[in-house]
């Protein structure tokens, strides 16, 4: 990461309305669902359909989306690599988050079993 402090800010103000139909299409492309997706985010964040709605339709930051979300308190067990970083191992704690969320959207899309990506295995 060159910048870390500026790839921090980067990813904080994305808003999660741009960066969900690419979650979709990468795990419908799969041959994974919508409903999937959102039992996943839902495990993650505690939104349900219509909250998950809401902060689409708000077009909400990432930073907004994570502080209102009640983290999964099994969150902590994602582990492994995303994007170039291992995710246990990023200091901020919001870009931590939402690199647990694009694991989490990696594991479904690589087919991997609902209970071993909502830790429950």
């Amino acid at each position: 990461m060159k910048n870390k402090s500026e790839h921090d800010k980067r990813i904080a103000t994305m808003t999660f309305s741009s960066v969900y139909p690419l979650y979709l299409a990468k795990i419908e492309k799969k041959g994974r669902t919508k409903k999937e997706l959102h039992q996943v985010i839902k495990w993650l964040t505690a939104f349900d359909e219509k909250k998950l709605k809401e902060l689409i339709d708000q077009k909400v930051n990432y930073k907004s989306f994570f502080q209102k979300a009640k983290l999964n308190p099994n969150a902590s067990m994602i582990k492994g690599v995303i994007c170039g970083y291992r995710v246990e191992e990023i200091e901020n704690l919001l870009t931590q988050r939402v690199r647990y969320l694009d694991k989490l959207v990696d594991e479904l899309a690589k087919g991997k079993a609902m209970d071993k990506i909502l830790r429950k295995a």
